[in-house]
């Protein structure tokens, strides 16, 4: 057989062979009507790995009639990116498609570089990025392309294209092929097409049958067998790291504890750093649960230490009673918001400070009133004295804090009232 992979004999010819990204490609979706018309800007192309990002590239360029020119971002360094930038009749003459991989690996130097291009007409760029681009393309250079999302392919727009690698390719058709069950396909791919396809031929040229002109029959099993094991997609620097640990997040704040530990078992199977995960629970314990169950922040806290000085496997124990813990407590995110407020209302407001809440440490500064009358609480029944502690022009004009409306919290409003005789 060639030793081309069975993906990039796969790729797809046109537009109209591409499987998924139909919200893109499909009839009257954006791309497709911007194509039909002759014209395309640059864009930013942004998904997982495996999805169709070049292929699509390339196919966009082929339907406009433009000359098409890659870069790698990992491999291409200022030299290459200048080069590609010069203006040359022969490659710009029809306004060359540049396609950049994995854009967000270009500094901003580089992407300034593109940014200057692209704003001149002198290149349509199409980037391609793994990357949210909101956290790793410069803001300019976003400002004058079009970002569009590209979604990881389902289980029946992978099964239409393992059947077309059975039924089309070449070579496979030299064969005597049966696709018997795709699940460990689906479940390994997870929604990369590029590794659909390369499991799929492995399995067919590791089969017992293969260059014996017998029957060739896929299963798990076989899929399985050569696979190894299942490996993750995860890239815990990429958007799956803030997808899974968002998705636990969001969890815990619902009070779902069993989906809580899954997308923790989750992000743990896939090798995430546990003092991470554990960072982001003393977060929620302060912004969700809050003073509804005030000890969630110190088990959190607790947590976290323990988890540095022991590590895993163990730190999965403690990460699973916490985020347990947490899911069950009541949440409140009154402070969150007070603080909030607090920080929004004082960018603008610098309200000098009472003379009775200031320190008076020298003489002189008693003399001027620092301190003066201040009344020391704890000198009165019930260790309170009521006295104003906001700057006069603000008294009785803001609320920052409200109580919220668990048990802890409506019991401290109890005492409060209680305490001021409301």
């Amino acid at each position: 057989m060639t030793q081309i992979p069975l993906a990039e004999r796969l790729r797809p010819k046109s537009i109209d062979d591409v499987i998924g990204q139909t919200h893109l490609l499909g009839q009257n979706a954006p791309i497709r009507r911007i194509i039909e018309q002759g014209h395309l800007p640059s864009i930013i192309l942004h998904g997982e790995a495996g999805i169709g990002k070049t292929t699509i590239a390339r196919l966009l360029a082929d339907a406009v009639g433009r000359p098409f020119h890659a870069l790698s971002a990992i491999s291409s360094g200022v030299k290459e990116l200048r080069e590609v930038l010069i203006k040359d009749d022969s490659l710009f003459g029809a306004r060359a498609v540049v396609f950049v991989d994995e854009i967000h690996r270009f500094n901003k130097a580089q992407q300034d570089a593109l940014l200057g291009a692209v704003e001149a007409g002198d290149i349509t760029l199409i980037g391609a990025t793994t990357e949210n681009p909101s956290f790793s393309v410069n803001n300019a250079l976003l400002s004058r392309t079009q970002v569009y999302r590209l979604h990881p392919l389902s289980d029946d727009e992978i099964t239409q294209i393992l059947k077309r690698a059975i039924n089309c390719d070449d070579e496979f058709n030299k064969l005597t092929i049966t696709l018997q069950s795709a699940s460990a396909i689906m479940k390994l791919a997870q929604g990369d097409a590029r590794k659909a396809l390369n499991l799929l031929e492995l399995a067919v040229q590791s089969h017992p049958n293969f260059n014996k002109n017998l029957p060739i029959i896929i299963n798990d099993e076989n899929v399985i067998a050569v696979a190894g094991s299942t490996l993750v997609r995860y890239d815990k620097d990429g958007d799956n790291h803030y997808d899974l640990v968002s998705a636990m997040i969001k969890s815990v704040r619902g009070s779902d504890a069993d989906a809580s530990l899954y997308w923790l078992a989750r992000m743990l199977n896939a090798g995430e750093d546990p003092a991470f995960i554990a960072r982001r629970l003393v977060i929620l314990a302060s912004e969700d649960v809050g003073l509804a169950n005030p000890n969630a922040l110190l088990l959190a806290h607790t947590a976290l230490q323990s988890i540095q000085s022991i590590g895993m496997p163990e730190a999965r124990i403690i990460l699973g009673q916490v985020v347990v813990y947490l899911a069950n407590s009541p949440k409140s995110n009154s402070s969150y918001k007070a603080i909030n407020e607090a920080i929004a209302f004082t960018k603008t407001d610098g309200s000098p400070v009472p003379l009775h809440l200031r320190n008076g440490v020298t003489d002189l500064m008693k003399q001027q009133g620092y301190g003066v009358d201040y009344v020391y609480p704890h000198d009165y029944p019930n260790h309170y004295y009521p006295q104003t502690y906001l700057p006069d022009n603000l008294v009785g004009k803001v609320q920052f804090y409200r109580f919220g409306d668990n048990q802890k919290e409506q019991a401290s409003f109890g005492f409060i009232r209680w305490l001021k005789g409301d």
